[in-house]
């Protein structure tokens, strides 16, 4: 199987280069027979051809099994029409990769962020393709605009088929957890658009009676998470609400940097850190590279799902339990943990620790 790996900006080099340490050590050791192809997006990218992001690239994308993508700088890009085109925005509408799947969970021999003797283990199932994007919510043209130059107008952008698509993920999600999701709303507020969304996840929901789903305005399930993060399972949510409280659960968890991420359509799927570009680090060797590593774990548990490739699922679970377990060892761990290993030394350890498992 063929797997494109995407730099990208900042850290992004670095840390990529640790999950594909990892993932060649998983590679040998299930057999898993990967081969890999590389390809630019950002900066180099824009350097190069003008564009932080070629059409070309999507379409070639389309064409491998899976899609590494690092970190890119997108506040520094410069204007859409300079070159500067969202790469993360440019994926998840080129190849329709409208779940992001978000996990967060707590361990015990971590710090967290939440009060003593609470946990977190939850999956947020953020829709990816519309919502308040201005860049993904017309078919030509930007969801923004200024009819003055003290006026500014944003459109948001609510479907019944995504909505009911993303809710049909997370319950499929929730029945092989706890069996419990929460849907995550404004409908006080956004009577038509988060009514819209709501009304879709309660209609999914009929699919799926051994699932227990409730509602929460998203103000709240701040609060929630904050106070009894235990109660919850997976949560769904447009995009907008759902990049927000993924920030924040990830990192009640004890970081950003410990939580993967992908995104996924039916046919695609791309891994994708949580976190940012974190610049003012990048080509030191102090990134932390578990989400990324983490996060290309999901991938490849992704594509032995689709193809049905036990060996491919088992490799990824070997991937996150030699992360937990190098992390165990304080001696192991980068310098956001308080440890003194750089990112292509944490990845050797984990490689290590994989191969010898």
């Amino acid at each position: 199987m063929r797997i494109l790996i995407l730099p990208g900006d900042g850290i992004g080099p670095e840390i990529t280069d640790a999950a594909v340490n990892v993932l060649k050590a998983a590679d040998k050791k299930f057999g898993l027979n990967l081969t890999y192809d590389f390809d630019d997006v950002g900066f180099d990218s824009l350097k190069k051809h003008g564009t932080t992001l070629r059409q070309e690239t999507l379409e070639k994308a389309k064409t491998y099994d899976g899609i590494i993508l690092g970190t890119q700088s997108h506040a520094d890009y410069p204007k859409p029409e300079e070159g500067g085109r969202n790469v993360s925005a440019g994926f998840r509408i080129g190849l329709d990769l409208y779940a992001n799947v978000r996990p967060a969970r707590s361990r015990p021999f971590l710090p967290t962020n939440m009060s003593a003797g609470k946990s977190i283990d939850l999956v947020i199932m953020r829709e990816a393709t519309e919502g308040f994007y201005p860049d993904r919510n017309m078919t030509e043209g930007w969801g923004e605009v200024k009819p003055s130059p003290d006026m500014a107008l944003s459109t948001r952008k609510i479907t019944r088929h995504c909505s009911e698509r993303i809710a049909r993920k997370a319950f499929e999600l929730a029945m092989t957890r706890n069996k419990k999701v929460t849907a995550i709303h404004k409908a006080n507020s956004f009577h038509m658009t988060d009514g819209l969304f709501l009304e879709a996840v309660h209609d999914v929901a009929k699919e799926f009676p051994e699932v227990e789903v409730n509602d929460l305005l998203v103000d709240a399930s701040t609060a929630h998470l904050v106070r009894n993060p235990e109660q919850f399972d997976v949560l769904v949510a447009t995009n907008f609400y759902g990049d927000i409280i993924s920030d924040l659960a990830s990192e009640l968890s004890g970081s950003l940097g410990l939580a993967g991420s992908m995104m996924a359509s039916d046919e695609f799927c791309c891994a994708q850190a949580q976190h940012g570009s974190a610049p003012d680090i990048a080509g030191k060797n102090l990134a932390n590279p578990v989400s990324m590593i983490l996060s290309v774990a999901m991938l490849i548990e992704w594509m032995g799902q689709k193809h049905q490739n036990k060996a491919l699922v088992n490799a990824a679970e070997a991937m996150s339990v030699a992360v937990d377990k190098t992390l165990e060892n304080s001696d192991y761990r980068t310098a956001d943990l308080g440890g003194s290993l750089g990112c292509k030394e944490f990845s050797i350890a984990v490689a290590k620790t994989l191969a010898e498992s």
